[in-house]
């Protein structure tokens, strides 16, 4: 996958070199929103750090192993999306997600997501997607939520955030899941 039009309105592309100034001023601008429940913001202090984390992820790519991805919106970069891992023995993989605060509740996210399922299932050939939420994230959660995932489990204490412990709600769909819904 390396462009998904969405609509007219929303594409999902991955994330390239060139996106790296972009990437980093999006999240500058939502450094205390995104920093709140995500760790990366406190890491990402340069463009060239940006630009890092895209020449990680585009080798995780090479090898199979996720990506992340850009989510423009009305020619904006709005968020990202992306595999965390891509497990193929266990047929596997972990969705990822963040938006700028100025583009929080305009479905983004919804929609992503349920392109990177579809993908997952149908042409990766996984059986199994899971999307991951600190506990009093209600806006993150809500989106597994909404698209059908079982909660599966709470772990405590899993991340530790800004001098705050985050229990992480741990949700999974699987692929005949999926195909009901």
């Amino acid at each position: 996958m390396k462009k998904i039009t969405i609509n007219a309105d929303c594409e999902v592309v991955i994330l390239e070199s060139r996106h790296a100034q972009e990437l980093f001023q999006l999240i500058d601008h939502s450094r205390m929103n995104l920093g709140e429940w995500l760790s990366f913001p406190t890491k990402t202090n340069s463009v060239e750090d940006s630009r890092m984390f895209i020449e990680k992820s585009l080798k995780r790519f090479s090898e199979n192993n996720g990506y992340w991805a850009c989510i423009w919106y009305k020619g904006n970069l709005a968020g990202s999306i992306g595999y965390l891992y891509v497990d193929l023995k266990a047929k596997k993989t972990e969705i990822g997600y963040w938006l700028g605060e100025n583009y929080v509740g305009e479905g983004l996210v919804t929609l992503a997501c349920t392109e990177f399922i579809r993908h997952a299932f149908t042409e990766l050939g996984l059986r199994k997607v899971e999307i991951n939420a600190a506990v009093r994230n209600t806006k993150s959660r809500a989106i597994p939520e909404r698209l059908g995932f079982k909660q599966e489990g709470v772990i405590r204490n899993y991340e530790y955030i800004n001098g705050v412990y985050h229990d992480r709600v741990v949700y999974g769909l699987l692929e005949e899941e999926w195909s009901k819904f």
